[in-house]
């Protein structure tokens, strides 16, 4: 039973496995077995808690309550606080401690049904009939799909109202209806389904009795077919008119009077014309009221005909899900993560679902030009059996916020609210931590216009986990898309001014003010000085030299040319590694080559150039040579023992004044966005293409 795991007294379930129902909720008080606190509360017993009296409401809190109080509120994530919280209450038996604790409990974890009904328990005892109530109305309200919730909840009302008042039994019915129409969907439902029908009997109401068993027959549950069963049992063991209401027995009995008829026609051939011949004046016999005893056994066989054919589409719904269930072995929400193989059981048995939900809608469009209204019905049903899936799930599957996405795409197409709703349930109950989909809530309020909610969920989010860049970003986005700039730099500057602990966290802040301050506020100035004090705090961040070289270099070449090249003397003066360094005199050649006023600006750019590749390739043969040297000597080996063969014909030499220059790896040489093509070897041939345009500057640079 989904969040089930705990039976009440009198369950008639029939269990394959019972010790797969464990419910951690309650057993992990130690002290406590669950079982046995179940059936208590059933009945009316002791459940573990005891009220101390109205006298305990005074007074400060027992010392060993706060310090168990502190460890939950400096860790509400640890479980184990938790019930080291409650399993101190429930010994001590302190009335205001108690409901403190399962308040805030319950706040944090209202999927765990267990503590629902002992906080009932506990306000009952205590003689507070009305506040157990509204606890069971809590918790209902917080997982609706609990039927051992509502049925600890119909009988605290069965044992607390009296029942010889008409209104009192209006009552108990309409929160079996609110029951069914919630938890009567699923799989495991039968002992509300059998309460409900058994609770009509003692009422003296078999007619509303055969209905609660015809409507669950119905719904695809586990003991399909002991209600069968007990249905048959029902109509043979009473009259039709008891059994039925008045319209189904209407319709039974002038169903059996036109077989009646019919077959007269076949036995005597007997005309219509003199059937219905009768002396004038003389009407047709007065219906004494009763139904002979063939009369009842004929409507029984009509009953039985139409009740075998209902049974038998529920049982072939009941068989295409069978497997499904089985494969479920932990329905109940628990803080321990679930294996794989329970993930995957869930996940195909929605998706089967889901499809199952489609296949019927297509078959409804194609019905609605013919008028067939029970396609359309059977295209409700599908959706409804699609939705109380995927509550089972997220009972079990609670933490995992895979499937509250899931439930959100499936939502889409059906309405904004249901898929404002189901955000709201995990981001504010049980996902808190969980940025990704808040961020998805945000995203998901600001498409359809709600900015200040938007604004509010992150305010939230930042508030819960501070510090997140993807939340301040995010932030920063809403406001510059909704046209707020003012805010937007804003908030960045903040950003910006908190992470000056963090070297690292400062220079990517940083970059994102400057693109800001340049790309948005058109103002290279300012963003040029956020890079410079920046450079000043983290000297070896590459990635900061390297946008300031980017901005420098978005204006007027002939202008910032001065500023684009003592960008890249500071970057090499800078403590950098020498790829960077290279990559950067790179830069700074090709600027000189394409945009400097004197050959003079060249030449020493490019004796800059060849010093770092020299002083590169001396420190990496340096680290190499021992590699090197064996590797030579193991081909030298291998030649010794090969044929010579004739060396293939080779090119004339042609002295190449530069190196071939060394590639960046990493995020480097990605960021450098339109200039790393610039410097791929196969483009730039490791400067061995410009031999040509370099020969009238060979008396400056004789061949190495």
């Amino acid at each position: 039973m989904a969040a089930e795991g705990t039976e009440e007294l009198g369950n008639t379930e029939q269990l394959t496995n019972p010790s797969e129902l464990y419910e951690p909720e309650v057993a992990d008080l130690p002290g406590t077995d669950a079982k046995e606190s179940a059936e208590r509360g059933a009945d009316g017993g002791d459940t573990g808690f005891t009220a101390g009296g109205e006298e305990e409401e005074e007074g400060d809190m027992p010392a060993d309550f706060q310090r168990l109080w502190k460890l939950t509120s400096d860790n509400p994530q640890d479980f184990n606080s938790w019930t080291d919280l409650l399993q101190y209450c429930e010994q001590e038996g302190h009335m205001r401690a108690c409901r403190q604790a399962l308040n805030a409990f319950l706040l944090r974890y209202p999927l765990c049904y267990g503590y629902w009904k002992k906080f009932a328990d506990l306000e009952r005892r205590a003689g507070h009939i009305n506040k157990a109530e509204e606890v069971c109305e809590r918790g209902l309200k917080a997982i609706p799909l609990s039927v051992d919730l509502w049925i600890h909840y119909i009988n605290l009302l069965l044992g607390t109202l009296n029942m010889n008042l008409p209104e009192s039994t209006q009552r108990i019915r309409s929160v079996f209806e609110e029951a069914v129409a919630a938890a009567g969907w699923d799989f495991h439902s039968d002992r509300l389904w059998d309460l409900y029908a058994e609770w009509e009997k003692e009422q003296g109401n078999l007619n509303f009795m055969t209905g609660v068993y015809d409507r669950v027959l119905r719904v695809p549950t586990q003991l399909y077919n002991t209600h069968y069963e007990k249905l048959k049992a029902h109509l043979t063991s009473h009259q039709p008119r008891d059994v039925l209401s008045p319209e189904e027995y209407s319709k039974v009995r002038n169903e059996y009077k036109q077989s009646q008829i019919q077959a007269k026609k076949e036995r005597s051939d007997i005309s219509a014309e003199e059937e219905e011949e009768r002396p004038p004046g003389e009407e047709e016999p007065a219906d004494n009221g009763k139904d002979s005893e063939e009369a009842v056994q004929k409507m029984r066989e009509l009953l039985m005909v139409s009740l075998e054919e209902l049974y038998q589409q529920n049982e072939a719904e009941v068989r295409k899900r069978w497997n499904f269930e089985e494969s479920i072995k932990r329905p109940y929400f628990h803080v321990k993560p679930l294996d794989r193989a329970q993930l995957k059981a869930w996940q195909s048995y929605l998706d089967w679902e889901i499809a199952e939900a489609e296949n019927a809608a297509v078959d409804a469009e194609g019905a609605a030009v013919e008028g067939n209204e029970g396609s359309k019905q059977k295209c409700i049903t599908g959706h409804n059996r699609v939705l109380i899936l995927f509550e089972r799930c997220l009972i079990a599957c609670a933490l995992y916020e895979e499937f509250w996405n899931k439930y959100v795409h499936y939502l889409a197409p059906h309405g904004l609210e249901e898929v404002r709703n189901v955000y709201r349930r995990a981001c504010e109950i049980h996902l808190p931590y969980k940025h990704s989909i808040h961020l998805q809530w945000a995203s998901f309020e600001e498409k359809h216009g709600n900015i200040t909610e938007a604004q509010r969920i992150l305010e939230s989010l930042e508030m819960t986990v501070p510090g997140l860049a993807a939340v301040c970003l995010r932030t920063v986005g809403l406001e510059r898309r909704a046209g707020r700039l003012d805010v937007a730099e804003a908030l960045l500057k903040e950003t910006v001014e908190k992470s000056k602990d963090n070297p690292q966290l400062h220079a990517f802040y940083s970059i994102k003010l400057a693109r800001f301050l340049h790309k948005l506020c058109k103002s290279p100035s300012r963003a040029r000085t956020v890079l410079q004090e920046a450079i000043e705090l983290s000297p070896d961040n590459g990635r900061l030299y390297h946008n300031l070289l980017e901005l420098e270099m978005s204006g007027d070449p002939r202008a910032n040319g001065g500023e684009i090249l003592q960008c890249v003397a500071k970057a090499l003066a800078a403590p950098l590694s020498p790829k960077t360094k290279i990559l950067f005199s790179q830069r700074g050649l090709q600027f000189a080559e394409d945009f400097g006023t004197t050959v003079q600006s060249v030449v020493s750019m490019y004796e800059e150039h060849q010093k770092l590749l020299k002083e590169h390739d001396g420190k990496r043969q340096a680290e190499n040579g021992n590699d090197d040297t064996e590797k030579m000597s193991k081909m030298d080996d291998a030649s010794a023992l090969t044929v010579p063969q004739t060396a293939p014909p080779t090119m004339p030499h042609v002295p190449i004044t530069t190196p071939p220059p060394s590639m960046m790896g990493g995020d480097m040489s990605g960021s450098y966005g339109s200039y790393g093509s610039w410097y791929q070897q196969q483009q730039y041939g490791g400067y061995g293409s410009y031999q040509n345009p370099w020969s009238q500057y060979n008396q400056y640079y004789p061949p190495s």
